[in-house]
């Protein structure tokens, strides 16, 4: 491993981190919910601080630099249970180094 694999603070770079919840399990799917982290501290978002979500689909946000690490796992609703209300269940991970 290099120097930077191993301690990325020697090279100043910090993780950004954002969540977006789709509408399906599609990508391109519209954004429903959101969160933001910065771990750079030079902003300081929170849940609930924008009527707008940072992008419209995952897509924009790949297609804005953010890498994709996480998608949720896709699980059938049980039988009979197919229009019960709970979490947001197309949640994705995407983060940034900046």
């Amino acid at each position: 491993m290099t120097a930077t694999a191993e301690n990325p603070l020697q090279t100043g770079l910090r993780q950004k981190v954002l969540v977006l919840y789709l509408a399906s399990s599609a990508l391109d799917a519209r954004t429903v919910g959101w969160s933001e982290y910065d771990g750079t501290g030079a902003t300081h978002p929170t849940t609930g601080d924008g009527d707008e979500p940072p992008y419209a689909t995952g897509l924009d946000a790949l297609k804005d630099g953010w890498r994709l690490f996480q998608a949720s796992q896709l699980n059938p609703p049980y039988p009979g249970h197919e229009y019960d209300t709970s979490f947001l269940k197309h949640e994705f991970f995407f983060e940034k180094l900046v």
